[in-house]
């Protein structure tokens, strides 16, 4: 990010960073041998993606440059989420621990276990394309805006470029590779924004099928 940045958004990724925490109870308890549960899910995603954990390690670098309560960047600070430190540690010092972390996985991704998301933030985090079409087009105005399911797909594909159509289709594929159980499929999915019942006589993963499939047959 530049300095030409609108307030709040030179250090996008450190909030992504912060907000893991924060849906881990808002504490800083990483050691410098063990992340913490909101730090873990935070590496898990940059073992995914890790121009994220780049970028996380660049702004972190940038903020204890320039110091945590420097006046410069109080508009870019003031809306990341506030996380406690231990007692006798100051947040700048459990920044330079996530960094440490975060770095290490960036050498060797396979230090990361491969686990299913553990919480709300995760699964988004690790399912976003398909979180934007759930949520936004099979929520509960679903009825108010379409007769079918098909016509919410036309819909989302007229709305969306074709490659992140396409990417919404992997992870279609991908989810229904990680979960096994029809449940956990349901849990995840609402998570994901899903708020109505597959049509009748077709099971959620079918139907996932079928919407994939008209994804990948109009892209």
């Amino acid at each position: 990010m530049t300095e030409s940045s609108p307030p709040g958004q030179r250090f996008y990724e450190i909030d992504h960073l912060l907000t893991a925490y924060a849906r881990s109870g808002f504490t800083f308890s990483d050691t410098a041998e063990v992340p913490s549960p909101g730090l873990t899910s935070y590496l898990r995603v940059v073992a995914r993606d890790p121009a994220r954990g780049a970028t996380a390690v660049q702004q972190i670098d940038d903020l204890l440059a320039v110091g945590l309560f420097a006046e410069e960047i109080a508009d870019e600070v003031d809306p990341l989420p506030r996380i406690q430190p231990p007692v006798g540690m100051s947040v700048e010092d459990c920044l330079r621990i996530a960094r440490d972390h975060i770095h290490r996985v960036l050498q060797d991704p396979s230090q990361v276990q491969h686990v299913n998301p553990q919480n709300r933030w995760e699964w988004k985090e690790t399912f976003p394309l398909l979180s934007q079409l759930l949520g936004a087009y099979f929520c509960q105005d679903f009825p108010d805006w379409y007769a079918t399911w098909e016509e919410a797909i036309d819909d989302y594909l007229g709305d969306m470029g074709g490659e992140e159509a396409r990417r919404a289709a992997e992870e279609i594929t991908e989810i229904l590779a990680i979960v096994d159980s029809d449940q956990e499929l349901k849990q995840a999915t609402h998570i994901l924004g899903l708020e109505l019942l597959p049509p009748r006589g077709m099971t959620l993963r079918r139907w996932l099928e079928n919407m994939r499939y008209r994804i990948t047959s109009t892209t």
